[in-house]
Parts: structure tokens; sequence; C-alpha cells
């Protein structure tokens, strides 16, 4: 199963290769990284049917929001689930992410326990 996860700190790519190792070794997960809301929207587009069934993505971002990448995807490939994430944890993100078709809403520092049952429920 292929995940994608959109940040602009390049460092959540150590991260979460880290916390999914058992995942990726056992070819469970195929994590793909961008590092913008237009670069994750790209590779998408590049892809024809996409491969990647589930999007992690970082509200705050410099050019195209993570908002506004939402809104795309589920326009455009509404069977692809998006969570969404914040350093705030306040309930306007919540409530603009969640009415825009976000799966889950999570802050940071991630619960990587919380995303694992996430990403489980959709490997099995």
């Amino acid at each position: 199963m292929k995940i994608l996860i959109v940040d602009d700190e390049r460092d959540v790519e150590t991260l979460f290769r880290q916390k999914f190792r058992k995942e990726i070794k056992s070819n469970k997960l195929d994590l793909a990284f961008a590092f913008s809301g237009q670069e994750a929207w790209e590779l998408l587009q590049n892809q024809t049917p996409p491969e990647v069934v589930y999007v992690f993505s970082d509200i705050n971002m410099p050019g195209m929001t993570g908002l506004a990448l939402l809104k795309r995807i589920k326009e455009t490939y509404p069977t692809i689930q998006v969570s969404m994430i914040s350093a705030y944890g306040d309930q306007k993100n919540y409530n603009k992410a969640m009415d825009s078709g976000a799966k889950e809403f999570f802050t940071k520092p991630i619960d990587f326990d919380s995303l694992r049952k996430e990403i489980g429920m959709l490997i099995s």
C-alpha cells in the first residue's frame, strides 16, 4: 500500500521511515514523500490512476496549503483517504479539515500509535 506524506519539514522523512521500518521491510507499506502541496499534487497527477491510497499532509505549508491540497484530492480522487496534521490543534483548522473530507486530524508531535492504527485499518 502506497502512502504519501506531505510536509515542508524534510526531517519527517527520516522520522516516518524509522517509525514504520517494520511495515516497510515487510512490504506492507511503500512511503512516498512530497515537501510541498504542489509537489504532492504533481506526484498524484503523474500516475494514472494514482498508486497512492492514503495521504498524510501537514496543513500549514508555504504555497499550496494542506487544506487546498485536501480539497483538490477529494474533488479529483475521491477514493484516496486523506488525514491532516497541524502543529496547532485549534478548532478552526480541525473543522476546515473535517468539513473538506479529511479522514482524521492529528496534532504535532504525531502520536504514531494512533497513526499506525489508522494505517492498519487501511492495510487489512
